[in-house]
């Protein structure tokens, strides 16, 4: 997702290239200021509170928001006794953090050898996202990862015709989809249940959580299993495509058009990263 996730300009699979004589490095790490009041809460406590934050984004990870030392509350951290070190930024060092009467062995780390070409991180330290509480913008919560500037979700209603086969069923049949573009993805397609066969979805136990979509629901078709997905509730910034299902290509044939739809390469989504860490209440919750 966004600048270095998925098929980002930044990831390893990177669907573009920079048009540069030269071969860029393998990995290439991008720092930037945050510019938003970030606040993170862990046991009932405000454990820091910084206008200066920066975001690392690394490939192959969700952005990393980094706190300068001075904005986090006297006492949060303790050594754990603990270094590693990371490929690009040298030695790193890791925090018990605490907050009223919790604490959280390794929740936080500050890389204490960096390279002179990444001084933007110098004393500064970031909380594992699974690890506290909670992470606030202003007063409203964040769920999943530090927000990226670099996703862009845009949905557009088009007349193409769009049909979805189990063998010869026919389970969807619309000439309104909505095709929903989001960075680093392929077009996504959801179509109204109105041009469904519902009783062609049989529901999945289970949802996973998108932070800038919700909390998606799945179903199978015939024997495969998460065929489809919905977003029941969508949040307001794509209310567009709430209850609204779509279909998988890998695992149901998908015609756009007369063409048959094929997964886009390297878009599979693996349980990665922090965002698979919430449970179904928090991710109503903002």
């Amino acid at each position: 997702m966004g600048l270095a996730w998925q098929q980002g300009p930044l990831a390893t699979g990177a669907v573009g290239r920079f048009l540069t004589p030269e071969p860029l490095p393998e990995r290439l790490l991008f720092a930037e200021p945050l510019r938003r009041r970030m606040r993170v809460r862990f046991g009932g406590e405000w454990v820091a509170d910084s206008e200066d934050v920066v975001l690392l984004h690394e490939p192959g990870r969700y952005p990393v928001a980094y706190f300068p030392l001075g904005d986090v509350v006297s006492g949060v951290l303790e050594s754990a006794g603990r270094t590693t070190r990371h490929g690009e930024l040298g030695t790193t060092e890791w925090y018990t953090v605490h907050g009223g009467a919790k604490g959280a062995e390794r929740a936080a780390w500050q890389h204490t050898g960096l390279p002179p070409y990444a001084r933007e991180l110098a004393d500064r330290v970031a909380f594992a996202w699974r690890a506290m509480d909670a992470f606030y913008e202003e007063d409203e919560r964040i769920l999943g990862h530090a927000a990226d500037a670099y996703h862009r979700i845009d949905i557009r209603d088009t007349s193409r015709e769009l049909v979805v086969r189990d063998g010869e069923r026919v389970v969807a049949h619309t000439q309104h989809p909505f095709v929903l573009y989001e960075s680093g993805f392929a077009p996504r397609w959801y179509v109204p249940r109105a041009d469904i066969d519902e009783t062609a979805l049989t529901p999945v136990e289970g949802q996973t959580f998108c932070p800038y979509k919700g909390l998606a629901d799945y179903y199978s078709i015939g024997g495969a299993k998460g065929a489809a997905w919905c977003y029941r509730d969508a949040y307001a910034q794509v209310r567009r495509i709430s209850d609204l299902v779509s279909f998988e290509p890998d695992e149901i044939a998908v015609f756009l058009d007369g063409e048959r739809q094929t997964p886009a390469p390297g878009q599979t989504v693996f349980a990665h990263g922090a965002d698979r860490g919430l449970n179904a209440d928090e991710g109503r919750t903002r």
